[in-house]
């Protein structure tokens, strides 16, 4: 089985992802919404709507609060219908996260190590450990958690494969087709190489969204995909 694509929109209107996703003419069915659609572009009315013409929607907000704030938002987000949402891979965030996704089909995923950030941006951060070696011990604790996937670069899909046990979705930034700018993300992998690794679904966003035809781009990502990958959850 290949893995799945999720398109980034990445956008600052809402109407420019529209437009993006008219443009991709049903090739991707899967959709992230960050920070700059969520905060600046009607993001959460436009998940909603998503979620309502029946495609599956990934509120990115990386949330990190006390307990009973990160409960109560990520109980807020699983009223959506989202499938999955992201938060900041500290143990106890987790294990809130969890609490307020109860009893719904949200998907937690913890966010280990931003692909944006080497060794030596984690030394800078104050971490003992090099990159490897903080993915790694979020990956246990992700799954001690009992969230359902944990967010990592491709680079490290393997080792959190074999962390994180066989069902724990991995979902890797940092995508880049042959031929792509890594742009500012540091730890990169083809797409077809990151589901041999172990990755459940790859996020891919400038590739697609700045291309001349993104359905074209995309539909050539998910050939690789087919292609090249052998899913392993």
């Amino acid at each position: 089985m290949t893995g799945t694509l999720i398109v980034a929109l990445d956008l600052d209107s809402r109407r420019e992802a529209e437009s993006l996703i008219e443009r991709l003419d049903d090739s991707v069915d899967f959709y992230k919404i960050g920070y700059q659609l969520f905060y600046g572009g009607d993001g959460l009315a436009l998940g909603k709507a998503l979620i309502a013409a029946r495609k599956s929607v990934f509120f990115d907000l990386k949330l990190l609060d006390i307990d009973n704030t990160v409960e109560r938002g990520v109980a807020a987000i699983a009223r959506t219908g989202a499938t999955m949402l992201t938060v900041h891979a500290y143990p106890q965030c987790m294990r809130a996260a969890v609490k307020g996704a109860a009893g719904s089909q949200l998907t937690i995923l913890g966010v280990s190590v931003l692909t944006s950030m080497n060794d030596a941006d984690v030394a800078e951060a104050g971490f003992a450990r090099d990159t490897a070696g903080l993915v790694a011990l979020r990956a246990g604790q992700a799954r001690a958690a009992g969230i359902g996937g944990l967010v990592c670069s491709p680079l490290e899909a393997e080792m959190v494969r074999a962390i994180a046990g066989p069902e724990m979705a991995i979902v890797t930034p940092g995508i880049r087709p042959a031929g792509s700018d890594a742009g500012d993300q540091k730890r990169v992998m083809g797409p077809a190489a990151a589901l041999a690794a172990g990755a459940t679904h790859l996020v891919v966003g400038r590739p697609i969204a700045a291309a001349p035809d993104p359905a074209a781009a995309a539909r050539a990502i998910l050939d690789e995909m087919a292609a090249g990958g052998t899913r392993l959850a």
